[in-house]
């Protein structure tokens, strides 16, 4: 087994890697500056996966400790809890504005954040993050990862493994292509946003609980198997599923495996992950909603070693493909097909000046089956043709001034939505006029 001190060695070894910002309770934690484990939030640098990898456990001020005996139980605790906390502050303006309603939305705040984020005792840790929405005026809980990790040996090479309580399939990955973690990093929330959207897309997010094995061989292998049921929080227990569009029958798995490799200045990361989801829309029982994602992805980074600094290239990209049976959807009108499928490809890359600057453009795709009953017309959220094609670019500047102050910059061009570039609405509204411009300034403490 690995000892913190290993953990710690590693700390040090990557000091020198291109750095940016993190959830401020690791760095109380570890003594190492934000910048060691993130290049622009949220994207980690080796030593942010590794510290991820072994469940957050990674110390490096005084704990409260206990040796461990036959018959007594050991003691590991942080002399402090580990709090942080996060205040964004956003405009959002679109090229024409939402009907009836002022365009330019100025929120302070957009959304606020309190993490209880750090190491619980002995080879446990969490990431449990609640969120406060400026747009809804109260805290919800979001992401939320609470880890088992430990270390051995396998075929005599080294092997970290662990547990992981998690609510949103892709939110224990270690790369910043896969969905929960993936750009854009900030967004707003009051501009229109296409219709259509894998389940494992985001759509289980914070609605699920899931318990789910992972281990990493020898620095370069990873699989994760993880099985969700609905959690529905604000929901009555037990579920009588009434109200809700997904209820997940049986367990819904998902599975993921990677393989990473470090080439000199160049780092790539290459794999695979899926979910099925078997539903019962608005009930428990009855027709059922078939789900089947299989994704593929890659992350890349090219360190440019200058004089005075270390800047970075960061590519990520992923393909996702949805087959769905829609049984219970289409019995009850909602739709006017069984089976659908849909594509989802988004592909960014970043440029980071040392730790201070960072410039990066993104682009989206996402086609699919035309359904004028599941995507149906409506004045700025629906489709004039039924079909889900949503495609553009995203553009984002970011500063930070200090480690734990973002001000950011982003340009969102819509080329197609939800189905057309002219009236895709049926009320004379253009994709265009969803470009959205936003200003936002992120306090991280």
């Amino acid at each position: 087994m690995k000892s913190k001190s290993f953990l710690l060695g590693a700390a040090l070894l990557f000091c020198a890697l291109p750095r940016a910002y993190g959830v401020p309770s690791f760095a109380r934690q570890t003594g190492l500056a934000c910048s060691s484990c993130h290049t622009t939030i949220p994207e980690l640098t080796p030593l942010g996966r590794l510290f991820k990898l072994n469940g957050y456990t990674m110390t490096g001020v005084k704990e409260i400790t206990a040796p461990g005996g036959q018959a007594e139980a050991k003691l590991s605790l942080l002399s402090f809890l580990p709090l942080s906390a996060f205040f964004e502050i956003s405009n959002t303006t679109t090229n024409q504005p939402q009907p009836g309603t002022q365009n330019g939305s100025f929120e302070l705040p957009q959304a606020a954040s309190l993490f209880l984020a750090g190491a619980m005792a002995t080879h446990v840790g969490a990431f449990i993050q609640v969120t406060y929405s400026g747009q809804d005026d109260h805290f919800s809980w979001d992401n939320t990862d609470i880890r088992y990790a430990n270390q051995g040996t396998l075929g005599g090479k080294n092997v970290a493994y662990g547990l992981t309580f998690n609510n949103n399939p892709t939110v224990e990955d270690l790369w910043n292509s896969t969905p929960a973690w993936g750009f854009p990093w900030v967004a707003p929330d009051s501009a229109p946003s296409p219709m259509a959207g894998a389940l494992v897309d985001g759509g289980l997010a914070q609605d699920v609980a899931g318990l789910g094995a992972y281990a990493m061989w020898n620095n370069h292998l990873y699989g994760d198997v993880t099985g969700y049921r609905s959690e529905h929080l604000g929901g009555a227990q037990p579920n009588p599923g009434v109200g809700f569009g997904v209820n997940i029958q049986g367990v819904a798995p998902y599975w993921r495996v990677a393989w990473q490799q470090t080439m000199g200045n160049n780092y790539l990361e290459v794999g695979a992950f899926g979910l099925h989801v078997a539903s019962t829309p608005n009930a428990v029982v009855g027709p059922t909603d078939d789900y089947t994602d299989t994704a593929a992805d890659f992350q890349w980074e090219h360190t440019l070693p200058l004089k005075k600094r270390n800047d970075l290239i960061s590519m990520h990209g992923v393909y996702i493909h949805e087959n769905s049976d829609l049984n219970a959807t289409f019995a009850a009108g909602g739709a006017a097909l069984v089976p659908h499928h849909l594509n989802t490809e988004r592909m960014d890359a970043t440029y980071h000046i040392g730790n201070k600057y960072a410039a990066t453009l993104g682009w989206f795709n996402t086609t699919g089956t035309t359904d004028p009953v599941l995507y149906a017309p409506s004045a700025v959220s629906g489709s004039a043709n039924g079909n889900p094609r949503s495609d553009g670019l995203i553009s984002q500047f970011s500063y930070w001034p200090v480690q734990n102050i973002q001000l950011a910059l982003q340009y969102k061009n819509f080329f197609q939505f939800n189905g057309a570039s002219a009236n895709y609405d049926g009320a004379g509204r253009n994709a265009s006029g969803n470009n959205a411009l936003y200003m936002m300034v992120w306090f991280i403490f």
